[in-house]
């Protein structure tokens, strides 16, 4: 199952209205999608970094998963200054390691762990369903709700299906390898799979029909603005006002 582990606390970050941390979370990461200049990703980290330690996430967990997306942004460090056209560093052989290709892999960078980090403080602190509460209030269209709450409920469902397919293949002593079988074998549990899904998903659709389900889901979950999510709100847009200020300067330290 996928942990939720970020939801349960108690911190400001936790209390703070869903569809505020739904709205900040998604302008604070696109603005910083959009900005080039180091000076205003730098203020993005550090407000990302902020937002985590407002909500009093624990470091180590909240660490393994900027390592995960960091493993990736590592190879781009390998990979984009020698195949990024500019002025050569120094040259590996005929390849040149750029400065442009080192510009634009420490722009990913910042850019990457900045709006992580925001999401883990914004959108971490809340239960997935109460997300999908939220987006139903923000107007968001039914069917999208629809399938972001059915696919986190019945995701464990095909994980656990899968993990079935590989018993009985296993209990049938099957090794897997780098061979013919062994691919063949894995495209018939993958189809499998689909087939399985697919019966799966005709049988809910009976069940909710079963129980009045008329296309639309009807909650009784009501969220409240309050005081202290008027002064997040004005505090996040000052911070994002601040962010685009730098941005509009177009200021020259780096």
């Amino acid at each position: 199952m996928i942990q939720e582990t970020f939801a349960i606390g108690s911190s400001p970050m936790h209390r703070m209205d869903p569809r505020l941390k739904i709205v900040a979370a998604t302008v604070f990461s696109v603005q910083t999608a959009i900005s080039d200049h180091f000076l205003t990703l730098i203020t993005a980290l550090i407000l990302g970094v902020a937002m985590v330690i407002l909500a009093r996430l624990k470091f180590f967990l909240v660490l393994k998963r900027l390592l995960i997306v960091n493993g990736f942004i590592f190879f781009l460090w390998l990979v984009l200054p020698l195949t990024f056209p500019g002025e050569a560093i120094f040259s590996l052989g005929p390849l040149d390691y750029t400065l442009s290709g080192v510009i634009l892999s420490a722009r990913i960078t910042l850019k990457s762990n900045a709006i992580l980090l925001s999401l883990i403080a914004l959108t971490g602190t809340s239960y997935l369903a109460t997300l999908g509460y939220a987006l139903n209030q923000l107007k968001i269209p039914d069917k999208i709700i629809y399938l972001f709450l059915i696919t986190y409920r019945y995701i464990f469902v095909i994980e656990q299906e899968y993990q079935r397919l590989i018993r009985a293949a296993r209990v049938r002593c099957f090794e897997p390898g780098t061979n013919l079988h062994t691919y063949r074998t894995y495209a018939y549990l993958v189809g499998m799979l689909f087939v399985r899904a697919s019966a799966r998903a005709e049988r809910v659709y009976h069940a909710m029909l079963c129980r009045g389900f008329a296309g639309k889901f009807h909650t009784l979950r009501q969220f409240s603005f309050t005081k202290s999510d008027l002064v997040w709100a004005f505090t996040l847009s000052a911070g994002l006002m601040f962010m685009g200020y730098l941005e509009w300067m177009k200021t020259t330290l780096f």
